[in-house]
């Protein structure tokens, strides 16, 4: 039988689907306010038999780090998917990130080793992979983090839940780890990547010039599920199709909606200047920040990542960013 964590998110709703096709007994964890209403929603993106296939999943109320209920959700448990994360880049959330990315990590790799489980994978991130000087090179797996560069609270904590699960390598788990870059998918419009497209959607008219890779999310769990049916184990893999300007994904996604496109150039200056203003903003209303420091800085890194590790190790083709892009533009206009 096979556990997925995070399975209300994009990573594990769509990991889940694709299980489900394959007739896997799967277990899936959800948190108390998570909605497992929309994993039904993604499920529906590919089939019209979701009546038969989501009640396959059996679902079980547990946080990762509530010791007690996640024994009894591991229990009978061969295979895990750990998809499950907090994602922010405010400081002020570094206490939770930690808790959840780190600790939660700990305590699923620990009862994972008690339970004999055959073989563990952690969805990680690119965040966690260190940055070559030329940015023109591009970073590998043997890129290795620098603990002496301004990471940013998110990446310290997915690389701290790598080193949880390298140590349990250590004490005889076998795992994968995959470090997808920006993962792109229908069904989550407000949340994660999904806010681009939302925001694009209202007419967002700047841009920056940073880049990174980007992954569609079917590739993603797609190469997930083949690595943990292979004979390979103690490695980790970096997941991206292509690596684009932030320009070009908010210009390309512009035309797909039938948008105008984003006219405005962001100087880092001017950013630093909107987020100043955002400060104030936050002072005044007493809300959370919506610009962050750290997510401001990610927005001008120029990091051109390799996938040839795992093309060679699958022998696989990503699917193109544009196609993505397309096919998630398709599901925003069908939308009611």
């Amino acid at each position: 039988m096979i556990l997925v964590t995070g399975g209300t998110g994009l990573v594990g709703s769509h990991l889940l689907y694709r299980l489900a096709v394959k007739n896997e007994k799967v277990r899936a964890i959800y948190r108390k306010n998570s909605d497992v209403a929309k994993v039904r929603q993604i499920f529906a993106f590919y089939t019209d038999n979701v009546e038969s296939l989501f009640p396959t999943i059996e679902w079980v109320e547990a946080d990762i780090n509530d010791i007690p209920a996640l024994e009894e959700a591991i229990a009978g448990i061969d295979y895990v998917y750990h998809c499950a994360a907090y994602i922010s880049f405010n400081i002020k959330d570094d206490k939770k990130l930690r808790k959840i990315n780190i600790e939660g990590t700990a305590n699923l790799v620990n009862l994972s080793i008690e339970n004999n489980i055959k073989k563990f994978c952690y969805v990680s991130s690119i965040a966690t992979l260190g940055n070559n000087k030329n940015t023109d090179d591009l970073i590998s797996e043997n890129t290795s983090w620098n603990p002496e560069e301004k990471n940013n609270c998110y990446a310290i904590s997915k690389y701290g839940a790598e080193m949880e699960v390298w140590r349990a390598t250590q004490e005889g788990l076998k795992t994968i780890i995959v470090n997808p870059g920006v993962i792109l998918g229908a069904g989550f419009l407000k949340n994660g990547s999904g806010k681009i497209f939302d925001l694009i959607q209202k007419g967002l008219n700047y841009y920056t010039e940073g880049i990174t890779g980007f992954v569609d999310v079917e590739d993603v769990v797609v190469v997930m599920i083949k690595l943990m049916n292979s004979k390979t184990h103690n490695e980790n893999f970096i997941l991206i199709s292509e690596n684009w300007s932030f320009k070009k994904l908010f210009s390309t996604i512009a035309s797909c909606l039938e948008k105008p496109l984003p006219k405005k150039r962001i100087t880092p200056f001017l950013f630093k200047f909107i987020w100043l203003l955002d400060g104030l903003k936050t002072l005044i209303s007493n809300k959370k920040r919506s610009i962050t420091k750290s997510a401001m800085e990610v927005a001008f890194q120029k990091r051109n990542y390799s996938n040839e590790k795992i093309k060679k190790e699958l022998d696989i083709d990503f699917k193109p960013i544009e196609q993505t892009i397309a096919l998630i533009c398709d599901r925003i206009t069908e939308q009611p």
